[in-house]
């Protein structure tokens, strides 16, 4: 209930409002049945515009972090998380990824939309980076097709630590779906996941014409701060 409350009176009109986002391809969204839409993910408020303007309801796997911060702030986000039927999920390791895909096909279970980022975290500087092979996993296990979609202006209307976004145009362009059925039954070969997962993200790259870094951007995201440490404390010469 709170999820429509939040589409249609509370959120969803001032987003579009603000916004004024330019829909492309939504036609490519299917209207009913399970399927899996992948998406680069560049802002904050990617979370919310997206299940603006789809009119199906989505489920988003969204980060731990998100529901366990501190003080008031983090309790109301972490109500609104719970609330809208997003899903948490731990990115620590291994072992926490097979929750999430667990938790994942639980929702493409109910014949219905889920939402992922196989980025697996906000791109720190609006390239796009490498997948991760999780969303390839629930495709061939589910069965379901991959919706790519592109989140194209929400970088510059709401980049990394700003909390008001700017008055940007934003696009959000979905493509055609992905067929992985000749896959069937591979979900276990690390070839076929990461050919998979790599078709999606250059489908992304079609519609985003970002960027591309071959990279995983946890990955770039800690080379870049280590970076500016060393910068910031150089190292004493060794004698």
């Amino acid at each position: 209930m709170f999820y429509y409350l939040l589409k249609y009176v509370l959120l969803g009109p001032l987003l579009r409002l603000v916004f004024r986002p330019r829909i492309e391809g939504l036609e490519n969204v299917p209207a009913t049945g399970a399927a899996i839409v992948a998406g680069n993910h560049l802002s904050f408020s990617d979370h919310f515009l997206m299940p603006a303007i789809l009119k199906r309801r989505i489920t988003f796997l969204a980060k731990a972090e998100y529901f366990t911060g501190p003080g008031l702030k983090g309790r109301l986000t972490a109500f609104f998380f719970r609330s809208a039927g997003q899903i948490p999920v731990d990115r620590s390791g291994k072992e926490a990824g097979q929750a999430a895909i667990r938790e994942g096909l639980g929702v493409l279970a109910k014949d219905e939309l889920l939402g992922i980022y196989p980025e697996g975290t906000r791109s720190h500087d609006g390239r796009l980076y490498k997948g991760k092979v999780g969303v390839a996993v629930m495709a061939l296990k589910a069965g379901v097709p991959v919706v790519p979609c592109a989140m194209i202006g929400t970088f510059e209307a709401q980049p990394p630590g700003k909390v008001i976004p700017n008055i940007h145009p934003v696009a959000i362009r979905f493509g055609k779906p992905l067929d992985f059925s000749r896959y069937a039954g591979m979900e276990s070969e690390k070839a076929v996941l990461r050919a998979v997962t790599d078709e999606i993200m250059y489908a992304i790259l079609s519609l985003s014409e970002q960027e591309y870094v071959d990279q995983y951007a946890a990955v770039a995201k800690a080379e870049q701060a280590a970076e500016k440490k060393e910068r910031r404390f150089p190292r004493a010469p060794l004698t």
